[in-house]
């Protein structure tokens, strides 16, 4: 092995954790999230964090877009919706907005 080659050869296992922000990072409340950036490990609790904060915000329905693929962050996402105390329902999104690659979430009212 080269000097060179040598230089490159380091130890980077448990390095994939590791994240290089010091502080948790902030994303403006839309009516809309794209889960693509995320990664599949971190759907539930960005779903969970969202839908929280758009309840609060005021939205009654959101669009989550989960993309078409084989179906499972659709599937992750679904099963968090079917438990969750402030959603009234969800279905596919409308053919221009998605159709079967992206959620449509309505919130249950909040009664004053």
């Amino acid at each position: 092995m080269s000097k060179q080659s040598k230089s490159n050869d380091r130890d980077v296992s448990g390095c994939e954790d590791a994240s290089p922000f010091t502080d948790p990072i902030v994303i403006a409340i839309e009516d809309h999230l794209d889960l693509h950036p995320f990664q599949p490990k971190d759907i539930a609790s960005v779903v969970e964090e969202y839908l929280a904060q758009c309840k609060q915000a005021g939205f009654h329905e959101v669009r989550l877009i989960h993309g078409k693929g084989k179906g499972v962050q659709r599937n992750i996402i679904r099963a968090l919706l079917a438990k969750h105390a402030g959603v009234e329902s969800f279905n596919d999104a409308a053919l221009e907005a998605g159709s079967w690659g992206a959620t449509v979430v309505i919130f249950k009212s909040s009664v004053a």
